[in-house]
C-alpha cells in the first residue's frame, strides 16, 4: 500500500483557532474510531478480500484527506512559524492523499494487488520533502540549545548531529541491504519501500533532534508528541511494506495497515492541538540528562549491533566499516570539544564565585573593604597581637561638613566625592594595610607595621584629604576629623570592637576641638579629650539624663510681619559632661544616631518640652506651642507615637500645642509607615513640621506625602542673595497652596529679617530674637 513520511514537529507560536479546532476535532476522532474498526474488520476476516481492501484504502484515504484539512484551516488562524510549519504539512498531506488516491484506484479496478502505480510514489513523496521543509522552519524559529555565538559551540551542536545521522545511518544499512539481498536486484518496488523507510527515520532523527538540541516551550509538548507518534506509525507501516515488496509477497498484513490510518491522524491532531500562550516559554533544563547522551545513544547501538555482527559471524561490508570509523573519529573529537568546554565552565564558576565573594565583602561604591570585612580582619590582627606580639594601629576617618556636598551638588557628586576619597587613603597606605568603608563618609584604616608609623599616616591622610576634589568643574574642599589608636601594653583582654570605638572616641575629640586635625586615643575616660563618647552617652541616656549633664534649652519662634511676637519655642536638647565639659549637640546627637540612642534622647526632650510647656505660656504670655526634635528614622515606628501618647498624658498637654518637627539626620526607612503614623498623629491633634528644609532628605515629595503643616527653611537659604530669594519664593508659593505654613531659620540680622517678611515668610527663628537658653 503505500509509504509515508511523516510530516514532522513544528513549535507553533499561536494557538490554532477554537472553531476550526472543535469543527476539525470531531473529524479527526471519527477518524481514530475508524482506525479500530479497519482493523477489527480486517482482522476478523469478515469482509470477502476485495471488500476489506476497499474498506482498508478508503479508510486510508480518509485519514489523509483530514490530516491535511486539518493542517490548512488551521495555518489560516495562525501566524509566524506556526502558520508556516502547519501550511507545509498540509500541503504535505494534500499530495499524499493524492496518491493514496491513485493507489485506492488502481487496487480496487487493477490485477495486481502489489506493488501498485509509479504515480502513487510521487504523490507520497511530497510529504517526507514539505516536512523537511517544515521541520527546517520550526528549528529556524526556535531558540538554540546551547547559547553564544562561539565558533566551538556551533562545531559541537554540528560535531552531535553529525554523530547520531551518522550513526542512524550505519544501524540502518544492515537491514537495508538484507531487504534488497532479499528482493534479488533493485526493481522499482523496493526502491520505493526502501526510500519511504530511510525518509521516514530520517524525519524521525530530526524531529529528536529538534526537541533535545533546541528549547521548545512545555506548552508545544503535546503537538510534537504526536507529531512524533504519527512518524512512528507510518515508520511501521512503511517498514512492512518494504518487507513484503522486498519478499514478493502477494498480500498484506491484517494489521500492517493501521499505520497509514493512524499516522495521518496523529498529525492532524498535531495540528489542531491548542498552544496556550502564556505557557510559551522555554525550559531549559528539561532535557539536560538526554542532551548529554544523545550523541552516545546510536553510538552505543552501533558498537552493539557491530559485536553482535561479529559473534554470529557476518562480516563487515567497507561502508560499514568507514562508517563506524568515521563516528569513533567524531566521537573523540566531540569529548575533546567537551573536555574544553568543561575546563571553560569551571573557570567560569570559579570566576563567579571569586566576584560574589569580594561583592560580599567589599563596598560597591569605593570597592574598599565593608565593615564585616574589616570586622574580620581587626578581630585577627588583634588576636595576633595579643598572643603573638605584633603590632597594630587604627585610624578613624570621618569627614567633615560632607552633607553640604550632598546638599549644594546632589548625592550623584558625593559618590564620586567618596570614590576619589577611597582612592586617596589608599594611596596613604602600603599594600598590607586594610582601608575600610564602615558607612556614610566613615573610613577605617587597619595598619599592622611600626607602632610609630600610625601618627605619620594620619598625618599623610589628612594632608591627602585638603586637596580640593573637581566636582562638576568646581574644586570642592571636604577635611576630615581623624582618631589614631594603638593597643597599650596592659590591655590583655582588648577586643576588635573595644579598639575601633577608642579610635572613634579620638576622631569626636577632634571634631569637638574644631575638625580638620588628628587626636591619638590616650587611653582616658574621665577627663580626656578622647573618651568613648558612645559609651558615656549611652550611660547618660540610661539612666537620668538630667542627673547626668543634659538639659533642653529653648528658642523662641516669631511672627515676622509685628515685629517679634513669640508664637511657639523649639526645644533643643544640650549636653554638658562632669569631665569633658560642653559637648556640642551635632557632636552628640551624630553620635546618638550612629550608636541607636537617638531614640532615647528624642524622649527626654520630648517628655521635659511637654512637662515644661506651662510655664513657657507663662513666660511668653500666651498659649506658646512647642516644637519637638524627633529623627526621620524614627516615624512609623511604634514607640514614637506611644511617646508621644504618654508625654501628652502625662503632662496633660493639649495635642495642639505640640509639634513634631522630623529632623533630616537620618533617612525615613518606610515612607508609607511613616505616612500612616504621620496620619495618627495629626488625627490625634499633633502637628508636624518639616526641619531644614531644602536640605537632606526633607524633599518635596515627603511634603506630598506627610500631612505636614510647618515647613522650616534652612538656614542655608534664609541668606540675602537673589538665588536665595528666588528659592524662598518659590517654597512660600507651594506651601500657600498647599495651606502650610512656612518657618525661617538662621535669622541674625535686622535686614535679613526685613527681607523675609517682604517676601512674605510669616515667621522666623535665629539669635535675632534670641538664643536657645534654659527655662530657669
Amino acid at each position: 500500500m503505500t509509504s509515508t513520511r511523516l510530516a514532522p514537529a513544528m513549535l507553533p507560536l499561536a494557538d490554532a483557532p477554537t472553531r476550526p479546532r472543535v469543527r476539525f476535532g470531531v473529524a479527526v476522532s471519527a477518524t481514530l474510531l475508524t482506525v479500530a474498526f479497519v482493523v477489527a474488520v480486517n482482522a476478523t476476516g469478515v469482509l470477502p478480500g476485495p471488500a476489506g481492501v476497499a474498506l482498508d484504502n478508503l479508510a486510508q484515504l480518509a485519514a489523509g484527506v483530514a490530516a491535511a484539512a486539518a493542517c490548512l484551516v488551521t495555518a489560516r488562524g495562525t501566524t509566524g512559524a506556526a502558520h508556516t510549519w502547519r501550511l507545509l504539512i498540509g500541503l504535505g498531506m494534500a499530495g499524499w492523499s493524492g496518491g493514496q488516491l491513485v493507489w485506492t484506484v488502481d487496487q480496487l479496478f487493477g490485477d495486481d494487488y502489489l506493488p501498485g502505480p509509479a504515480t502513487a510514489e510521487l504523490g507520497y513523496l511530497s510529504l517526507p520533502v514539505f516536512a523537511l521543509w517544515a521541520l527546517l522552519t520550526v528549528a529556524a524559529a526556535t531558540p538554540r540549545r546551547v547559547l553564544g555565538p562561539s565558533w566551538r559551540v556551533r562545531l559541537t551542536a554540528m560535531l552531535d548531529v553529525v554523530i547520531v545521522l551518522g550513526s542512524v545511518i550505519m544501524l540502518s544499512w544492515a537491514p537495508v541491504r538484507a531487504l534488497i539481498m532479499a528482493a534479488d536486484g533493485l526493481p522499482s518496488a523496493v526502491v520505493a519501500g526502501v526510500a519511504h523507510l530511510l525518509m521516514d527515520v530520517l524525519l524521525g532523527v530530526l524531529l529528536a533532534l529538534l526537541l533535545v538540541f533546541r528549547q521548545p516551550p512545555r506548552a508545544l509538548w503535546p503537538q510534537l508528541l504526536l507529531l512524533g507518534g504519527g512518524l512512528a506509525a507510518l515508520t511501521v507501516a512503511d517498514g512492512f511494506y518494504a518487507y513484503l515488496v522486498s519478499m514478493d509477497a502477494d498480500r498484506m498484513l491484517a494489521l500492517h495497515s493501521a499505520g497509514w490510518i493512524l499516522g495521518p491522524a496523529l498529525i492532524g491532531l498535531a495540528a489542531l492541538a491548542r498552544t496556550p500562550a502564556e505557557d510559551e516559554k522555554a525550559t531549559p533544563g528539561d532535557l539536560d540528562a538526554v542532551y548529554l547522551l544523545l550523541p552516545l545513544l546510536p553510538v552505543l547501538a552501533t558498537g552493539v549491533t557491530i559485536a553482535i555482527r561479529t559473534l554470529v559471524g557476518h562480516p563487515l561490508t567497507w561502508p560499514e566499516v568507514a562508517l563506524g570509523w568515521l563516528g569513533l573519529l567524531l566521537v573523540i573529537a566531540r569529548q575533546l570539544m567537551t573536555i574544553v568546554d568543561n575546563r571553560a565552565l569551571l573557570l567560569s564558576v570559579a570566576e563567579a564565585r571569586r566576584r560574589l565573594a569580594h561583592q560580599a565583602a567589599h563596598d560597591p561604591l569605593t570597592g574598599l573593604a565593608n565593615r564585616e570585612l574589616f570586622g574580620r580582619r581587626l578581630t585577627a590582627a588583634v588576636d595576633a597581637h595579643r598572643d603573638e606580639g605584633r603590632p597594630i594601629a587604627l585610624i578613624f576617618v570621618d569627614l567633615d561638613d560632607f552633607k553640604f556636598v550632598n546638599d549644594s551638588f546632589g548625592h550623584a557628586a558625593g559618590d564620586r566625592m567618596l570614590q576619589e576619597i577611597a582612592a586617596r587613603l589608599q594611596r596613604c597606605v602600603r599594600r598590607d594595610d586594610m582601608v575600610a568603608r564602615l558607612g556614610g563618609d566613615e573610613f577605617a584604616v587597619l595598619l599592622e607595621a611600626d607602632p610609630g608609623a600610625p601618627g605619620l599616616v594620619g598625618e599623610r591622610i589628612l594632608a591627602a584629604l585638603r586637596e580640593p576634589v573637581q566636582i562638576d568643574g568646581k574644586p570642592v574642599t571636604v577635611a576630615a576629623s581623624v582618631g589614631v589608636v594603638a593597643p597599650e601594653p596592659y590591655d590583655i583582654g582588648l577586643t576588635g570592637d573595644a579598639l575601633l570605638r577608642r579610635a572613634d572616641a579620638a576622631m569626636y575629640a577632634g571634631k569637638r576641638a574644631g575638625k580638620n586635625m588628628m587626636v591619638r586615643y590616650a587611653g582616658t575616660r574621665d577627663g580626656g579629650g578622647d573618651a568613648d563618647l558612645p559609651g558615656l552617652l549611652a550611660e547618660a541616656l540610661a539612666a537620668e539624663p538630667a542627673s547626668s549633664g543634659f538639659a533642653v534649652h529653648y528658642q523662641p519662634i516669631v511672627d515676622l510681619r509685628n515685629g517679634g511676637t513669640v508664637l511657639a519655642v523649639e526645644a533643643l536638647a544640650r549636653w554638658t559632661h562632669a569631665d569633658l565639659g560642653v559637648i556640642g549637640p551635632d557632636v552628640f546627637v551624630a553620635v546618638a544616631e550612629r550608636a541607636g540612642l537617638v531614640a532615647a534622647l528624642d524622649d527626654f526632650v520630648l517628655d521635659t518640652a511637654c512637662r515644661d510647656a506651662r510655664a513657657l505660656a507663662a513666660l511668653h504670655g500666651g498659649e506658646v506651642a512647642v516644637h519637638v526634635n524627633v529623627s526621620g528614622g524614627r516615624l512609623g515606628r511604634p514607640e514614637l507615637e506611644s511617646a508621644v501618647r504618654d508625654a501628652l498624658r502625662r503632662h496633660d498637654l493639649p495635642p495642639e500645642r505640640l509639634i513634631l518637627e522630623i529632623t533630616e539626620t537620618s533617612r525615613i526607612a518606610d515612607l508609607s509607615a511613616a505616612v500612616s503614623a504621620a496620619r495618627r498623629l495629626t488625627e490625634a491633634g499633633v502637628r508636624l513640621a518639616l526641619d531644614d528644609f531644602g536640605t537632606g532628605y526633607n524633599t518635596l515629595a515627603q511634603l506630598h506625602a506627610l500631612p505636614v503643616t510647618i515647613v522650616k527653611l534652612d538656614a542655608s537659604l534664609t541668606t540675602a542673595d537673589e538665588r536665595s530669594r528666588a528659592l524662598i519664593r518659590s517654597v512660600l508659593a507651594i506651601c500657600r497652596e498647599m495651606g502650610v505654613s512656612v518657618i525661617a531659620e538662621g535669622i541674625e540680622a535686622t535686614p535679613q529679617a526685613a527681607a523675609l517678611a517682604g517676601l512674605g515668610c510669616p515667621l522666623g527663628q535665629g539669635y535675632l530674637y534670641g538664643a536657645a537658653v534654659p527655662l530657669n
